[in-house]
């Protein structure tokens, strides 16, 4: 594949920000999978933030970030794709309900059954392209685009945790009770964070996830 163009910018005084556009993409993800790993050993840097097409580098404060951002580019170019799959994770789901409050409002804005919209949700294996937004939060590539769905207009101010969402091309499960104006088309009992787990978060970028339909509910 051709490495897209990506864009360095600053953040602050002791942190970049590297990032391209375009449409999620498996590929280019495995790009930033790989620079996240190479960029953990430069000089200066105390933590790598994993984004949707983008990285987050934070610098000691005494660091040279100058430097860093002047190499940046050379190494982006020079980067190629992570390889290997991450582990393949099964999340049960109830569709509808009362946990599942947008699911009849999103098939008929798609012009779909209720079946519809759960066969075609339920389909694809998923994968993590990052966590972020909230611990353990997994934004999902593979959405099958008939179901993209534009944010609403207005986030509810509670969302519980185990929701299962859509929000614009992507899919996720909310991991912690929050704010959100992505739509919820179901709710599944597995925990994606919990803080006395030996590995709080579930699940990792680069892992595979399938929902299975437990049960439908109008």
């Amino acid at each position: 594949m051709t490495t897209p163009a990506a864009h360095v910018s600053e953040m602050g005084e002791s942190a970049l920000l590297i990032q391209s556009g375009g449409p999620m993409s498996l590929d280019v993800q495995r790009l930033y999978w790989a620079l996240d790993r190479s960029c953990r050993d430069l000089p200066g840097v105390t933590e790598t933030v994993l984004g949707v097409h983008s990285l987050l580098l934070r610098f000691d404060p005494r660091a040279e970030v100058a430097e860093t951002a002047a190499r940046l580019p050379e190494l982006w170019s020079e980067t190629r794709p992570a390889e290997g799959e991450g582990r393949l994770v099964e999340i049960p789901v109830h569709y509808g309900g009362a946990g599942g409050e947008d699911l009849a409002e999103l098939a008929a804005c798609h012009d779909l059954g209720i079946d519809e919209v759960v066969a075609l949700h339920s389909a694809p294996t998923y994968t993590v392209f990052a966590l972020g937004s909230q611990p353990g939060f997994p934004y999902l590539g593979g959405l099958d685009p008939r179901l993209a769905t534009p944010r609403r207009s207005s986030p509810r101010q509670r969302v519980e945790e185990g929701s299962v969402v859509i929000g614009g091309e992507q899919a996720g499960v909310i991991a912690r009770t929050s704010p959100s104006g992505w739509h919820i088309i179901g709710a599944t009992r597995v925990s994606l964070f919990d803080h006395a787990r030996d590995e709080p978060a579930l699940l990792q970028p680069g892992d595979q996830l399938r929902f299975s339909v437990e049960e439908v509910s109008a």
